[in-house]
C-alpha cells in the first residue's frame, strides 16, 4: 500500500472565517498525526476567499508548533512569486525550529490570477527558464556556507530541508528527474497528464545526493463517509467550489447540496469529470477499492490526500475512515 500524506488548503467554509480555518488546519494535523499519516502540506494560493494558507510558511509554523512527529511542508511554494533567498530563510527557520520534519515543494504557477500575480511580483517579465534557475539557487542556499560566501541563508545554510518539484504537466517531471528530486503531481485538480508525467520522471531520473531513486507522490481527493450517498453529498462542496472558480467567481467553500448533478449543464459536468477524475468518493469499501486501484495504476510511492469538506468534523471523520481502510488493506 502507498504511504498516505495530507494536503490541506485550509478551506474557509461559508459562515466561517480565515482564523477558524487555520485553527481547523492545526486540529486536522494533530488528528492525522495520531492516525499515522506521514506528511502534512499546505499550499500557497492568493486572492481566494476560500483558502486561508496564503502566508504558507506562517501557517506551517502554526501547525508545526502544535504537532510532534508528522512532517510539515509546502505543497507548494510558488517560487516565481518570491526571491529564492527569502524562501530559503523562511524554510530554514522552520527547519531550525523543527529539525528533520520540513519539506519544501516548489511550483512554477502563480497560484492565483494574473492581476494578483502582478501585485505579488510587481512585474511579470519572466520566462520559463527562470524557474529551474531559481530552484537551483534555492537549493544552494541550503548547502553548508563556504568560507567567503557573500550571501547566506540564516537560518537555512546547512539545514535539512527536503525539496520537491511539483507539477501538473510534463515540465515539472523533466525538471525533477534532471535534478534528482522527488516529484509530486497535482492530479487532484489536473490529472490529464499524470501518467505521462510519471513515466517521463521515472525514465529520465538521475540519482543525486538528495535522492537515489525516483519517488512519486500524486494528489487525490478523498471524500469518505459511512455510506456512498453521504460521501457524494459531501463531495458536492468541492464540485461547487471548482465550478465557481473556473467561472471567475471564487468564494468560500459552499455547503453541500442534494441533487447537484441535475443542476449542472453538460459543459460543467464535463469540466468536473476531467478536472476531478482523480477522486475517491464513497463509504469505506468504495474508498478501499478506489485507493487500491489508483495506487496500482500509478505505482505511486505516496498518495497525498486532500478533502475540501465543508463541515470540519466530517473532514476529520473522512481521514479517519481512510486510515482505517489503509490499516485493513495493509493487514490483508
Amino acid at each position: 500500500m502507498a504511504r498516505l500524506s495530507v494536503l490541506d488548503l485550509s478551506p474557509v467554509p461559508e459562515g466561517s472565517d480565515a482564523g477558524q480555518a487555520l485553527r481547523n488546519s492545526l486540529d486536522l494535523a494533530q488528528h492525522t498525526e495520531r492516525l499515522g499519516f506521514h506528511r502534512f502540506w499546505m499550499a500557497e494560493h492568493h486572492n481566494m476567499p476560500g483558502i486561508a494558507s496564503a502566508a504558507t510558511a506562517v501557517a506551517l509554523a502554526h501547525v508545526a508548533a502544535g504537532t510532534r512527529r508528522i512532517r510539515i511542508g509546502a505543497g507548494g511554494i510558488m517560487l516565481p512569486n518570491h526571491a529564492p533567498l527569502v524562501i530559503a530563510e523562511q524554510f530554514g527557520t522552520l527547519a531550525a525550529l523543527h529539525p528533520g520534519r520540513v519539506d519544501l515543494g516548489l511550483g512554477r504557477a502563480p497560484g492565483t490570477d494574473q492581476v494578483t500575480a502582478r501585485a505579488l511580483r510587481r512585474n511579470l517579465a519572466s520566462d520559463v527558464d527562470e524557474f529551474p534557475r531559481d530552484v537551483v539557487e534555492l537549493l544552494e542556499y541550503f548547502r553548508p556556507a563556504r568560507p567567503g560566501q557573500t550571501v547566506q541563508a540564516v537560518p537555512g545554510a546547512g539545514l535539512e530541508v527536503e525539496a520537491w518539484i511539483l507539477g501538473s504537466s510534463t515540465f515539472g517531471a523533466q525538471l525533477a528527474a534532471y535534478l534528482g528530486l522527488p516529484y509530486a503531481f497535482a492530479s487532484h485538480f489536473a490529472p490529464a497528464q499524470m501518467m505521462d508525467a510519471i513515466a517521463i520522471y521515472r525514465e529520465q531520473f538521475r540519482p543525486s545526493e538528495r535522492l537515489a531513486k525516483p519517488h512519486v507522490m500524486i494528489g487525490v481527493n478523498v471524500f469518505a463517509a459511512e455510506g456512498d450517498a453521504e460521501a457524494r453529498w459531501l463531495f458536492s462542496s468541492l464540485q461547487q467550489a471548482f465550478l465557481n472558480l473556473r467561472r471567475g467567481r471564487p468564494g468560500k467553500l459552499p455547503p453541500p447540496v442534494e441533487g447537484l448533478d441535475a443542476q449542472i449543464d453538460g459543459h460543467g459536468r464535463a469540466m468536473l469529470e476531467n478536472a476531478l477524475a482523480c477522486s475517491v468518493v464513497g463509504g469505506p469499501e468504495a474508498v478501499r477499492l478506489g485507493i487500491e486501484s489508483l495506487a496500482e495504476r500509478t505505482g505511486a510511492d505516496e498518495l497525498m490526500v486532500t478533502a475540501q469538506i465543508h463541515d470540519h468534523q466530517a473532514r476529520l471523520r473522512s481521514f479517519e475512515i481512510l486510515a482505517e481502510v489503509q490499516m485493513t488493506g495493509a493487514a490483508v
